[in-house]
């Protein structure tokens, strides 16, 4: 098999075992852990389909990536109507989206060796699905109504894998520098606070995610900006404009009693 028909193959199966986790009873810790282990045979699939190219870190780094954005999906899609509309669409948007991902995470494991032109566009789309990601996490985490402290540490939890990968894939050194980690766990506090402070207000599920999403947008879009070396005071205004104004919808479009 060439890479394209490996990635291919490894996005349907994905996308059919994404369906088979929808007939699990809901009944807990059933579909949970058929959530788990979707995202072990999504690890195992994505080794699988990016094994000609992979060493070191990125097995750490690149191979999760596509089981975390399945596990967000999954998540998501128990709180969609049982239809088989929405089910064909969601069928349809995974599989594309893995097959994304399975482009972007091709490039920067070959960009690690060499400069390719494409390195540019993988990071758009891999910061696009980072989001995408983030927002179904997120939108799946205030479903419950959990306390805050339970929305807190769920959303550092999940956003450390996300923001981790957004930012190791600025350099694609082959290790983990201090100050990667260090921005990844601070980031990942930052939107923990928040969540926590967003379970306070009066929000409706989508506008707590969708603001949640918003700071994800505004610290990893900076952070990846600085580590390019490129953070402009343009660019610092584009985000900050962008943080204040959702953050300004959200108080507007909040129910207050």
């Amino acid at each position: 098999m060439s890479k394209r028909q490996k990635f291919v193959f490894a996005s349907l199966l994905l996308s059919l075992g994404l369906l088979s986790t929808q007939l699990v009873t809901i009944e807990f810790p059933w579909r949970y852990l058929a959530i788990l282990g979707f995202f072990v045979v999504s690890y195992i699939v994505s080794a699988w389909a990016l094994f000609d190219d992979l060493k070191g870190l990125e097995w750490l780094t690149i191979v999760p990536y596509p089981g975390i954005y399945a596990v967000s999906v999954s998540l998501f899609y128990f709180l969609l109507p049982e239809a088989m509309l929405s089910r064909v669409v969601i069928f349809l948007l995974f599989g594309m989206g893995m097959y994304a991902l399975y482009l972007t995470s091709n490039i920067y494991s070959v960009a690690a060796i060499r400069t390719i032109q494409l390195l540019r566009a993988a990071h758009a789309v891999g910061f696009l699905m980072s989001l995408i990601s983030g927002l179904f996490f997120y939108n799946s985490i205030f479903s419950f109504k959990w306390p805050f402290f339970v929305n807190s540490v769920l959303v550092f939890i999940v956003s450390f894998p996300i923001v981790l990968n957004g930012l190791w894939s600025v350099n694609l050194e082959p290790f983990l520098s201090r100050k990667i980690i260090i921005y990844t766990i601070t980031v990942s506090f930052v939107l923990a606070e928040i969540a926590a402070a967003i379970s306070f207000w009066p929000a409706t599920v989508w506008i707590s995610s969708l603001t949640l999403v918003t700071g994800l947008y505004v610290f990893l879009g900076l952070l990846q900006h600085h580590l390019q070396e490129r953070l402009f005071r343009s660019t610092f205004r584009e985000y900050l404009y962008m943080g204040v104004g959702v953050l300004m919808i959200m108080i507007i479009l909040t129910p207050w009693k």
